[in-house]
């Protein structure tokens, strides 16, 4: 069976409005879909940069105990959080696993381990 949600944990974590701090979360993969909707949206035709706005509060299932994930909520990260998003996103969408290849310093002998997320 093919993985296709990842938990995550933000470096700083979203304040909401009431004071509490959300750090954990899930992603999901991507479809075409996700990639491509959101290319008619009129703010990515303003601003192409937006599109990673869209594209992970589509993607985003969860994060801490927040109802819903909006591009308000991501808009509304700290730099850091987004910039751990986006890797993240870019990494198990490319992968399909959130594991990173490394190499042993001592014998050169290759081998995958899983990503802590930050912060832990």
């Amino acid at each position: 069976m093919i993985q296709t949600e990842f938990p995550f944990i933000l470096p700083q974590g979203y304040l909401d409005s009431q004071g509490e701090l959300h750090r954990e979360g899930i992603m999901r993969l991507s479809t075409a879909q996700d990639e491509i909707a959101p290319l008619r949206d009129p703010r990515v035709q303003k601003n192409p940069g937006y599109v990673v706005i869209i594209l992970l509060a589509r993607v985003i299932t969860k994060l801490g105990t927040l109802e819903q994930i909006n591009t308000r909520t991501i808009e509304e990260l700290l730099s850091g959080d987004f910039v751990f998003l986006q890797d993240f996103y870019q990494r198990i969408n490319q992968n399909g696993h959130s594991r990173l290849l490394v190499a042993c310093p001592h014998c050169q002998g290759e081998f995958e381990v899983e990503t802590v997320p930050l912060g832990e």
